[in-house]
């Protein structure tokens, strides 16, 4: 046959092997950069930046549904697997407590996100998602499943969490040489138990089926999440996630918010990035001031108290706490229960907020 039978095929899949093929190198390039200068979630921002670069320049590339639910489950269960059971006789201990501080600071976020959305600098609830204490890949997955924008969402919670882990570092160095504070190496393929990632699979897979089948707003990351944390948590299962499998998960995750960028998108979230900027910064002092307040009243040691209230990074903020003379237990627990109560309340809150926005709209 000749060959010019297929060069129309070749013509039209030839562009998009080429922005595929660019956006997986650049995706590599960022993403490595990012992990040398230790940013957390370097494996998903990278992804996400290098998907914004071409999204921004009119690409029409977008990620399939079906291995965007698969990542969805995947973080799903990693999430799950951070559910330390150790934790649980801590919480029980100091559970007042705990339970106080995390509803200051929820109370105080969701606030912030309240007022900006109520001054109409971000549409509709997407300020208070991207205001949430924590949890930034869950705050994506399910905002964009309650109508907010997942795009401005990413970047309000990782341009806290760049801030965030920034101050902590500086705080720790501040009190103590955290200078050895460095990021553990990767080991991208670690030696795993077959059966223990098959079924972790099943685990996962199986959740967003059921999530897909069951209509449930983000069941595709929501029930997987709570199924594996259930098994997790009473030790049936041994949750196997291997570093390969969470890079493809992030950068899918990764490519689809980025994607969807597009130039109207950039110049909002750059009018709104002076506002976006002065929350963040915030929460942050009403952290520290909850950590002040720890410290004085509860005799907590202050750069424990500050670890424990920071809003977010909890990654960045274990490896800090890990390399300094605190209490890493109550940090690790504090920032748990913060995470869970924001994953459970935060559906919730938005759809409150939301409410009464319209409610105030309609009588303005």
């Amino acid at each position: 046959m000749p060959l010019s039978r297929y060069l129309p095929a070749m013509r039209r899949h030839l562009p998009v092997l080429l922005h595929w093929t660019v956006l997986l190198v650049l995706s590599a390039l960022l993403a490595a950069l990012l992990e040398w200068f230790g940013l957390p979630a370097a494996l998903l921002l990278g992804p996400m930046l290098a998907g914004a670069v071409l999204g921004v320049n009119g690409t029409a590339l977008r990620v399939p549904r079906l291995p965007y639910w698969g990542a969805q489950g995947i973080i799903g269960c990693m999430i799950a697997a951070a559910v330390h059971a150790e934790f649980l006789g801590l919480f029980l201990e100091r559970w007042p407590l705990f339970l106080a501080v995390v509803a200051a600071t929820v109370a105080a976020s969701s606030t912030l996100g309240w007022l900006m959305s109520r001054s109409r600098i971000l549409p509709g609830t997407t300020a208070v998602w991207g205001s949430s204490p924590g949890a930034a890949s869950a705050m994506m997955l399910m905002s964009e499943a309650y109508g907010a924008d997942a795009r401005l969402v990413a970047f309000m919670q990782y341009l806290r969490v760049v801030f965030v882990a920034a101050a902590a570092s500086l705080v720790a160095r501040f009190w103590v040489d955290a200078s050895g504070a460095t990021l553990p190496a990767i080991v991208w393929f670690p030696p795993v138990d077959p059966a223990s990632l098959l079924l972790t699979l099943v685990i996962a897979f199986g959740g967003v089926a059921l999530g897909r089948l069951a209509r449930f707003p983000a069941g595709a990351f929501l029930l997987p999440m709570v199924l594996a944390a259930l098994l997790n948590g009473f030790g049936l299962v041994e949750l196997v996630l291997p570093e390969w499998l969470l890079a493809i998960s992030y950068a899918v995750l990764g490519w689809s918010i980025g994607l969807g960028f597009t130039r109207q998108i950039l110049r909002h979230a750059a009018r709104a990035l002076p506002q976006i900027v002065a929350s963040i910064l915030a929460l942050m002092a009403f952290s520290a001031a909850l950590a002040a307040l720890l410290a004085w009243q509860f005799g907590i040691d202050p750069l424990t108290a500050y670890l424990s209230t920071s809003p977010g990074g909890m990654d960045s903020v274990a490896i800090i706490a890990a390399s300094s003379d605190v209490d890493l237990a109550f940090v690790m627990a504090l920032q748990t229960v913060r995470f869970l109560v924001v994953l459970l309340l935060g559906p919730f809150l938005a759809r409150f907020i939301a409410d009464q926005l319209q409610r105030s709209h309609r009588s303005a």
